[in-house]
């Protein structure tokens, strides 16, 4: 028979879930995306460099190989123009 509080040790953990940010006023932008079949988990998120660039990593776990992420940057980066002001030092 099994209580409440018995924990299954041979389950087949499997899940999916998508989460993402996206609030102009803060600036806050980040994406992610993950997939769990057993013990192989596969995923990848992004989220928006200061520079205005987009960096994406996929990864992938599991028992035989561990952990291992590639990682991708996107669009240009943008720079703020130096400032020319009329302070002492100019």
């Amino acid at each position: 028979h099994s209580t409440h509080g018995d924990v299954d040790y041979y389950a087949h953990p499997k899940y999916e879930f998508n989460y993402g940010v996206q609030d102009g006023h803060t600036g806050d932008h980040k994406t992610q995306h993950e997939v769990r079949d057993g013990d192989v988990v596969k995923g990848s998120y992004t989220v928006a460099d200061p520079d205005g660039t987009l960096r994406t990593v996929h990864y992938t776990a599991d028992d035989h190989n561990g952990f291992n992420a590639v990682v991708e940057k996107s669009g240009h980066p943008v720079h703020p123009a130096p400032a020319h002001g009329h302070g002492k030092y100019s």
